[in-house]
């Protein structure tokens, strides 16, 4: 009796003291190293301080046998320590891979890599604001921005990090483009580069939020994600499988915001209120910004032929800066890439083959021996020896590389690019001529036209369908970035769009610069839009890629929203069934449209849901646009109308 009143009264002190107990010993260490000697580079995560007390949140990978190595800045609203955590890896080129990083030039050049948070974005301190404005200005009556952040974060790398040599070079794509452009408004002197790629340029003009007045749409999902919260945790959502039923069913741009949260986006709001290319638009506008001032800082612009979203800014600043490059400092690179696609394999886009990968031919011949030449202390020989042309432009129909003086050129001697006439006809024919372009007016009624009915109630689609949303994964079927060399046989085989083509090509044509659209039209509503399009049409076979035969490719094209006709600042209702003359280039291209293929137009007055429908009755502002005010017109296109080509006077060779 007494030992098992021994033993019960024992468990019990021990059932006591285990309950007694609160918790159990962490197995977390309170701080956890990460054995990394073995990794070939050396990470830092520092808040760089700004001149009004906000700090910034960098992300500083530097090889771990640097010595006095130059550093390569990305700013971005994209999230730096995603964009330096690529993979789990103990090598830097691995942990770089992907958007914005080009880890092969990194590695190969041995550059200390620094990515940092702009300003109200992830790790960073402070506001956001989309593109904010330059400071002291009426958009932004503050002291700071991305000028002085940039200014102020170089200032601190130039001090601080003893591995480098005190230089910078700052590179950036599309929204991380942008701001290299801004970083020259005031350079520091420790700027020795900038490499803007696909950079953001004019929001209204041709770049992410309207084209000619058109507004692009399919970027709500963008504004949404980017602005409603720091660490893009919003999500958009899809209703339909078909993103062209998600935007018909909502009715306007404005609405769809508004079903979906947007419109509590204080960038939205603005966007809302400022349709036209006004006061708020205007001041933006980084090509006109930038053309007030020399050229101090060499600078590699990088544009591609089918970029799906920033398809004006690089040729709109090189045109802006080249006439105060005193001293040669303004480089542009033109190839045959989507938005980005000169960080990846370039030796194809969608069916379309290049011949080589034009991609890594970019990085490894131009990007690093620019780079190198003006960030080394001491340039290699073969650096050195290196020649990088002024404008490097990617010849697409021939597939190759042409070095060239300035642009636009399509040689660098014995030809001239000069406007030819590509003129609409009877039949839907084209004819294409040396004439010199004359100023459109009311047509003879000899010249005749076409027409078309446009109903907003079935707007033309500027894809196949079932349309996926805007994304990037192609597993999930997500083409976006590809879609400019989409076949355009489903448009044109359309009652409401218009085609016109030429014979078969007996020699090549080429073209170097911006095709130009003068349309002579009527509707009989009071707003319309025209979306022109400039096609290489291929042979009906194609022994090497049969998939290609008939093939409609789009070589350039854009749209127009009808009310800015007289002015891109102020909207103004259309004359009903009035001929009226219509200007507006198209972005630019270098093309060879080959002996074999024919030369295609296509036109059209909608092109959704990339952009938001034209009711065709003249409203205040088309956000705002009720069902009632989308009514069928009838467009009509005279046979005056004519594509003004770039057209280069010199055989293939």
């Amino acid at each position: 009796m007494k030992k098992t009143a021994l033993t019960l009264a024992l468990i019990a002190g021990v059932f006591v003291s285990v309950h007694a107990q609160t918790s159990l010993p962490s197995e977390t260490p309170d701080e956890f190293k990460a054995p990394v000697d073995s990794f070939d580079y050396v990470k830092r995560t520092v808040m760089i301080p700004m001149r009004d007390g906000v700090k910034l949140n960098t992300v500083i990978v530097i090889p771990r046998k640097a010595r006095n190595a130059p550093m390569l800045l990305t700013r971005t609203p994209y999230n730096a320590v995603d964009m330096t955590a690529h993979a789990e890896s103990s090598q830097m080129e691995s942990i770089l891979q992907g958007y914005d990083n080009q880890p092969d030039v990194i590695a190969q050049g041995g550059y200390i890599r620094v990515v940092q948070d702009v300003r109200g974005k992830y790790g960073s301190e402070g506001d956001y604001v989309m593109n904010r404005p330059m400071a002291g200005t009426a958009l932004n009556p503050t002291a700071v921005d991305h000028s002085t952040d940039a200014w102020d974060t170089i200032e601190w790398l130039s001090k601080n990090v003893p591995e480098s040599n005190g230089k910078v070079g700052i590179i950036g794509g599309s929204y991380d483009g942008f701001l290299p452009l801004i970083a020259l408004v005031n350079p520091h002197p420790a700027l020795k580069v900038a490499v803007p790629m696909n950079p953001m340029v004019d929001g209204w003009r041709g770049d992410d939020w309207f084209h000619h007045g058109a507004f692009r749409q399919v970027n709500l999902s963008y504004i949404l994600e980017q602005v409603v919260t720091r660490r893009n945790e919003a999500r958009w959502f899809t209703s339909h499988y078909d993103d062209y039923d998600t935007f018909m069913r909502a009715g306007s741009a404005g609405e769809l915001a508004r079903q979906r949260g947007v419109d509590q986006a204080g960038f939205w709001r603005k966007v809302v209120a400022h349709p036209a290319y006004d006061e708020f638009w205007q001041p933006q506008a980084v090509d006109k910004i930038l053309a007030k001032q020399p050229v101090t800082v060499p600078t590699l612009l990088v544009h591609s032929l089918w970029d799906a979203e920033d398809i004006y800014g690089a040729i709109a600043v090189y045109k802006a800066i080249k006439p105060n490059d005193k001293d040669n400092k303004v480089f542009l690179v033109m190839g045959p890439w989507n938005h980005g696609g000169q960080d990846g394999d370039g030796s194809k886009l969608g069916p379309i083959k290049f011949g080589s990968d034009t991609g890594l031919y970019f990085r490894e011949q131009i990007l690093l021996p620019f780079l190198d030449r003006y960030l080394k202390d001491e340039p290699s020989p073969e650096t050195l020896a290196a020649k990088i042309a002024p404008v490097t432009a990617f010849e697409t129909g021939t597939n190759k590389w042409r070095a060239l003086d300035v642009w636009p050129s399509g040689c660098v001697s014995g030809c001239i690019t000069a406007p030819a006439t590509l003129k609409l006809a009877p039949n839907a024919k084209l004819s294409l001529s040396n004439a010199a372009p004359v100023a459109l007016a009311k047509p003879a009624q000899k010249e005749g036209y076409d027409e078309y009915v446009s109903d907003p109630t079935r707007p033309v689609p500027y894809r196949q369908r079932p349309i996926s949303p805007v994304g990037y994964d192609e597993a999930k079927g997500q083409t976006w970035p590809r879609w400019l060399v989409d076949d355009q046989r489903e448009a044109s085989g359309r009652t409401d769009v218009l085609t016109y083509t030429t014979g078969v090509l007996t020699a090549p044509v080429k073209i170097s610069g911006e095709p130009v659209a003068h349309l002579l039209a009527s509707t009989s509503g009071t707003d319309s839009d025209w979306v022109v399009k400039l096609i290489d049409v291929y042979p009906d076979q194609v022994g090497a890629q049969p998939e290609l035969g008939g093939y409609q490719l789009m070589v350039s094209a854009d749209i127009f929203r009808g009310r800015y006709r007289e002015g891109p600042d102020k909207a103004k209702a259309i004359a009903a069934n009035t001929a009226l003359p219509y200007r507006f280039a198209l972005p630019t291209a270098n093309h060879v449209f080959l002996p074999g293929h024919r030369i295609m137009v296509q036109i059209q007055s909608s092109w959704f849901p990339l952009y938001d429908r034209n009711p065709q009755t003249f409203v205040p502002n088309i956000f705002y646009a009720q069902p009632a005010d989308y009514k069928k017109a009838t467009q009509r296109i005279y046979h005056d109308s004519y594509i003004e080509l770039p057209l280069v006077g010199a055989s293939v060779r």
